[in-house]
């Protein structure tokens, strides 16, 4: 017998049970919707057998590490339908992501948008026929004999990989499809209810450029119908609000193939609203305590050498000049740091000196893969609202508060507070090339992070091997349209980069001490931002940070001169206005200035001459009456001044 704790209750089976049989002791809803187990805090197959006492939870596709395993063996589902219409197929990987799942493949030939209903069909018959899911493990030359018969070159890739660790070889077998992968899965193929393939596109094998390009073939399923047809109704509405569309349509932005991927062309309209977020960032940060600097876009790669960027992060950099021919070195500058550093180290400081708050408005360069960008939300070229602060340990924990109310003030003030999540980004012990610095000096700067977070009452999911290469970080996560998350905001505790450095104080002893470096932005990178308040608003950003706030439509051409009087008097108390004389309907002017998201329309007609009033149409609200001219100052005064958001 076995004793096991399920939900704090302690029950006896019979050594053996699985996890499967558990559940449909406790009831056969649960064992229907149940996906995978967790056996002592891992995730397991639900036909695992439990030989020891132990706790266990059931793990319905409510629970992310159900979902992950429901979209898993949908891949595997998938690849398996697209073995029988294309049996010389070779697999790369198919993981669940945050979204569904997707698998690389390698075809003879490139799928059309008509393969997709007929893959789709295939995997349809494929749960129809309810195949077992089962098991197995291989000694490694077993495994590469078994994919060799198969063809299976990636694969192998991956065998390799393993064996060289001295790990027997997993795999899941349903009907005739065998497939290398960890899992775990659902018990059978019957268990998934609805699927849809949602996209084809390209990618390279393990994302290197030098590899050859794959086909990625994206899917989507859920336990029932109802809930898919939810999904992508949810997927029409992002469509809708991509920003990437959007901000096209309403003159944010641009690119040119001429010009390159990534590097975005800001059109007016969205040259404007980044100004605007740039004035309203640097004058907050005045106000507390900030000081500003402006450092140059590029170095010597002497300081990327000194700062470790060049031995930890120069692939992601753009380099001029060639380390073997030329006497310097130059590189584009992906972050300001070190730049900043230079600026504390221009004279001797004091502890009087601290806390030092350096800001800037950072054009920063990240040599991104062409497959990871999109938009305006990864790029290659991008504006920063960044900052570095230099502070003694004991001012540590309320600096790094200031720089977190700092950033949910912005957060807040641009409505997309409720919209994020936070994650302490921590350094993957096991993997020390990665990092610079001790594992004491690792262990003290994380437990002083974690000691702050648990204080200020932060919610976070830890990322484990998630830190900068010189310190943990808050990372400040938000998710687009489509539910793809990047990170916003960043704030980084760094006690290792003064010392690299030679960045010292005089403390109150007497003696010298390297600060600690707190990294941080306070709105993130402005083309990102701005790209998640077109998708946020879908267009009708509020009414402060609109490019045009206002439109004035004579209803004719000989009023325009009154027309233009109204603009004058709007353009003298700070608005953003313009007038429509074309020669139009009233009617065309209003759904115009409506589909291009225009907070306020003002209306003349010849009694609004006469009286001085306009007649005021809201783009939420529709047309709510005339009013003296005045008065509607008055009123879009006060939404400009408290930022509301309407």
């Amino acid at each position: 017998m076995v004793k096991v704790s399920l939900k704090g209750e302690v029950k006896e089976f019979e050594s053996g049970i699985t996890v499967a049989e558990i559940a449909k002791s406790i009831g056969m809803g649960l064992y229907k919707a149940a996906c995978v187990g967790k056996i002592d805090g891992k995730v397991v197959d639900l036909r695992t057998p439990i030989t020891a006492d132990c706790e266990v939870e059931i793990l319905t596709f409510e629970h992310p590490e159900g979902k992950k395993a429901y979209w898993h063996t949908t891949a595997h589902i998938m690849a398996q339908a697209v073995k029988h219409l294309f049996p010389n197929a070779a697999f790369a990987i198919g993981p669940a992501v945050e979204n569904g799942f997707y698998y690389d493949i390698d075809l003879d030939r490139s799928l059309t948008p008509e393969d997709l209903p007929k893959i789709e069909a295939e995997m349809k018959k494929i749960i129809k026929e309810n195949i077992p899911i089962e098991r197995f493990e291989l000694a490694s030359d077993e495994a590469r004999a078994l994919m060799e018969k198969e063809h299976q070159i990636y694969k192998l890739e991956l065998i390799d990989e393993h064996a060289g660790k001295g790990e027997k070889i997993s795999f899941y077998q349903q009907g005739d499809y065998t497939d290398l992968c960890a899992g775990p899965h659902l018990i059978s193929t019957g268990c998934v209810k609805a699927v849809k393939l949602t996209a084809n596109t390209a990618a390279y094998w393990r994302g290197d450029s030098k590899n050859k390009m794959l086909q990625r073939l994206y899917g989507i399923s859920f336990p029932k119908a109802s809930e898919l047809e939810e999904y992508l109704a949810k997927v029409e509405e992002a469509k809708k609000r991509d920003h990437n569309v959007l901000g096209r349509q309403l003159g944010y932005f641009t690119t040119c193939d001429l010009i390159g991927q990534g590097l975005p062309i800001l059109l007016p309209n969205g040259a404007r609203v980044i100004q605007i977020l740039q004035r309203f960032v640097e004058d907050e940060e005045q106000k507390r305590g900030w000081q500003l600097t402006k450092t140059p876009y590029m170095a010597k790669s002497d300081l990327y050498k000194l700062s470790g960027h060049w031995d930890h992060y120069k692939d992601g950099m753009f380099v001029l000049g060639d380390e073997e021919k030329d006497s310097e070195v130059f590189a584009l500058r992906p972050m300001t740091c070190p730049f900043q550093y230079q600026a504390y180290l221009n004279k001797n400081r004091s502890y009087r000196d601290l806390p030092l708050r350096y800001n800037e408005t950072s054009t920063l360069f990240r040599n991104e893969a062409s497959g990871e960008m999109h938009g305006l939300i990864r790029v290659r070229q991008f504006t920063i609202s960044e900052g570095h602060l230099m502070c003694t340990p004991e001012q540590l924990e309320s600096e790094f508060q200031g720089c977190l109310e700092l950033a949910i003030f912005m957060l807040k003030t641009l409505g997309l507070y409720e919209d994020v999540s936070y994650r302490f980004s921590m350094w993957d012990p096991n993997d020390r090339t990665k990092y610079i610095g001790t594992e004491e000096q690792w262990n003290e700067a994380q437990g002083i992070m974690r000691k702050i977070l648990n204080h200020l009452n932060i919610p976070f999911v830890e990322g484990i091997g998630e830190a900068a290469f010189y310190g943990p970080k808050l990372d400040i996560q938000i998710k687009n349209v489509f539910g793809k998350e990047d990170t916003l905001i960043t704030i980084q505790i760094d006690q290792m980069l003064a010392e690299k450095f030679g960045m010292e104080y005089v403390d109150a002893d007497g003696k010298k001490k390297n600060p600690y470096i707190i990294h941080r932005t306070s709105i993130g990178c402005y083309e990102r931002t701005l790209a998640l308040l077109i998708e946020k608003y879908a267009g009708a950003l509020p009414m402060w940070l609109m490019p045009e706030q206002i439109r004035v439509l004579p209803i004719s051409e000989r009023l325009h001169t009154d027309a233009d009087k109204v603009v004058k008097k709007l353009q003298a108390a700070g608005f953003r206005v313009t007038c429509d004389t074309r020669n139009e309907k009233i009617g065309y002017k209003i759904r115009e200035a409506q589909l291009q998201k225009i907070p306020y329309m003002l209306i003349i007609g010849d009694k609004e001459a006469q009286e001085n009033t306009v007649s005021v149409r809201s783009r939420k609200d529709g047309d709510i009456g005339s009013m003296p001219i005045d008065a509607f100052l008055a009123k879009a005064t006060e939404q400009v001044a408290t930022k509301a958001i309407d």
